[in-house]
Formats: C-alpha cells, sequence, structure tokens
C-alpha cells in the first residue's frame, strides 16, 4: 500500500478502509493540499430517509464524513432521493409505502440528529451540510 500523506487517506489506510484506489498518488496530493493552505476539498455520501433512524450498515459511510471532516475537509450528507418517496418495504411481500412529505421531512429531521453526535454543522468552510435531493 502507497505511505499516504494526507491525514484523511493516512487515517482511513490504516483503519481499512481503502481496498482499490484508481489513483492514490493524485488523490493524496489533493487532499493534502490542505495541509500547505490549500483550500478544503468537499465530498458527499447519500442516504435515504424512508425511516427515522439509520441502520448500522451507514456506520462506516459516517465515519468517513467525521474523518473528512476531522482532517480539515467539508462533508455533504445529501439526504433522499427516489427511494425515500417510495419507501423501505417491511416485510419481502409488501409493496412499499408512498411517504408524503410531512413524513419525510420527520424521519429526516430524525436521522440529523444521529449526524448531529459525528458532525458539525453550520456555515463555516469545513462544516458539513444537509441537503435535500428531491422535489416536492
Amino acid at each position: 500500500m502507497t505511505e499516504f500523506q494526507s491525514d484523511f487517506l493516512k487515517t482511513v489506510a490504516a483503519r481499512g478502509y481503502i481496498h482499490q484506489c484508481t489513483d492514490g498518488a493524485g488523490l493524496d496530493a489533493a487532499l493534502s493540499s490542505i495541509q500547505t493552505g490549500g483550500a478544503p476539498k468537499t465530498c458527499y455520501i447519500g442516504f435515504d430517509c424512508t425511516a427515522d433512524s439509520l441502520h448500522v450498515g451507514s456506520l462506516i459511510q459516517i465515519m468517513l464524513l467525521r474523518r473528512w471532516q476531522k482532517s480539515g475537509h467539508k462533508p455533504i450528507v445529501l439526504m433522499g432521493g427516489g427511494t425515500t418517496k417510495v419507501g423501505d418495504p417491511s416485510g419481502k411481500d409488501d409493496s412499499r409505502q408512498l411517504l408524503d412529505d410531512a413524513q419525510i421531512k420527520r424521519n429526516m429531521d430524525s436521522i440529523k440528529g444521529i449526524f448531529d453526535q459525528f458532525l458539525t454543522f453550520g456555515d463555516g468552510p469545513t462544516d458539513a451540510v444537509m441537503i435535500k435531493n428531491w422535489s416536492n
């Protein structure tokens, strides 16, 4: 494995989060620029708010966003899309229930409370933002 210079890649590589990278040297150079006064980089990961909480399978993605922010970069939590509107089936034989906008908003607000425990939200250059990715 490459010896990374950027705080983000060093940390996630040490934790076994990286299996492959198309251009590790290029990514490392881009992320390392923050250490010499360069601008923070931005990344996003999408989540569906089909329920009022997330399952444990989302923890690695949440921790990647946390590590991204702790390394001096800006995370975006992208909420929604088609599967949020359609909902999540409670059983293998059930049809998906359509969620109305009010329920989606309640779910998103509840999930934001989870992210508040791991990310700092606000208007700063490295503050996280949560963005709704659907139209009413």
